[in-house]
């Protein structure tokens, strides 16, 4: 069991698409992760819309830093294409 509580930070928020490619990659490199959709969110009633985005990529705040390395690659080859 874990000894605290486990705490989700957002490493990434995007459409639905990105956000499971970001998931697998997360994954792949042995990071949990949760996804969390915004379009249901109580801030906003025009969010409902297909790639308006919204959809976070949560881990656990202690993967945090390997987290944000897999994210950062995967924006650096968004950019190469």
């Amino acid at each position: 069991m874990y000894d605290r509580p486990l705490r989700l930070v957002k490493v990434f928020e995007g459409t639905n698409w990105e956000a499971g490619l970001v998931q697998s990659l997360l994954n792949n490199a042995e990071i949990e992760t949760f996804l969390a959709d915004e379009i249901n969110g109580q801030d906003s009633m025009f969010r409902f819309t297909p790639g308006s985005g919204g959809v976070k990529v949560m881990i656990s705040s202690d993967d945090f830093e390997k987290g944000r390395e897999v994210v950062n690659a995967f924006y650096e080859n968004e950019q190469k294409d």
